[in-house]
């Protein structure tokens, strides 16, 4: 074993493929197959397992991962102590659903350092491909929400992949639209009233279930849908289509600037936003202080955090 080897696997993971990890290390793919291969017989174990849609880690590969970070943690404090080196590149990624104050708490994240290097990701993505980005390490951590119509199919998903869910806020749903919107003089709207208009949701893929929706209210029955990929392209729809979304109704006008608004929603639905971890791995520096300026800016917005129990 090297430590060569052990960043080898990290790569592979972080990528999520072979052949994309190859690229980055600038080596050949049977090279790093290979590589792969030789770890696998020494130690007799298998660390991936492959099919024909690609690869991701096997039980015996979780553990040797955790270990692995370990292990090139350690190396890095020694080379920094007795051989004056850098610090290795910082890198961080996270994994979300489409929400402006989790890319605000990102930026204020990186705003923060003053290391020469860093290597950080923000994947704005879809709810499945969150939960297998943390349960397959590619992702320190994952924000999104629960209530009472996804909590039990979600909450068992979280289990069956060994995550864990740690509620961050409770959110009163809200409505994002245009500041020219014939509804955007109004203090609160309700169902009813948004009928005529073009609901905005995130589509979710093969995963297309209301249980995946990032949407409260998924099932109600609409005349007119527009799925998205994005949130940029979604918000340009608010602005010019007279759209709506259904949100949590943090905003943030510095990235978003003045032409979204949030209008409360009457409903006795509600979002329970939160984080998932993968138990396996402890959170980096980078994660934890992520999570920080998270509740900062959700107590600036006046709602209220959640304690750790």
């Amino acid at each position: 074993m090297t430590l060569q080897q052990l960043r080898y696997i990290i790569t592979i993971v972080n990528c999520g493929s072979i052949s994309e990890a190859a690229k980055q290390l600038f080596i050949t793919q049977p090279s790093l197959s290979n590589a792969v291969k030789e770890l696998e017989q020494e130690y007799g174990i298998t660390i991936f397992n492959r099919n024909p849609k690609g690869i991701s880690l096997s039980l015996d590969g979780s553990e040797f991962l955790s270990y692995a970070r370990q292990v090139l943690e350690q190396a890095d404090l020694l080379e920094q102590h007795y051989l004056k080196k850098m610090p290795a590149k910082r890198i961080c990624s996270i994994s979300t659903q489409h929400y402006a104050f989790a890319v605000n708490a990102f930026v204020n994240l990186v705003e923060q350092q003053d290391h020469d290097e860093y290597e950080f990701t923000l994947r704005e993505t879809r709810t499945y491909e969150i939960i297998e980005d943390v349960k397959n390490f590619r992702s320190e951590l994952g924000i999104v929400y629960l209530n009472d119509f996804n909590e039990k199919v979600l909450g068992k998903l979280f289990k069956d992949s060994g995550l864990i869910f740690h509620p961050l806020f409770e959110a009163s749903p809200h409505v994002f639209i245009s500041s020219s919107h014939p509804l955007s003089g109004h203090s609160s709207v309700t169902m009813e009233e948004l009928k005529p208009y073009p609901f905005l949701a995130f589509e979710q893929g093969e995963n297309n279930s209301f249980y995946f929706s990032e949407e409260i209210l998924s099932t109600v029955p609409r005349k007119k849908i527009i799925y998205v990929s994005d949130r940029a392209t979604l918000f340009n729809l608010l602005i010019g289509l007279n759209g709506y979304t259904i949100c949590s109704g943090i905003l943030n006008s510095n990235l978003n600037g003045d032409n979204i608004i949030a209008v409360p929603l009457i409903t006795s639905e509600y979002m329970r936003i939160g984080w998932i971890e993968n138990p396996k791995i402890h959170l980096s520096i980078f994660a934890r202080n992520y999570l920080e300026e998270l509740k900062n800016l959700i107590q600036k917005d006046g709602l209220e955090v959640y304690t750790e129990k």
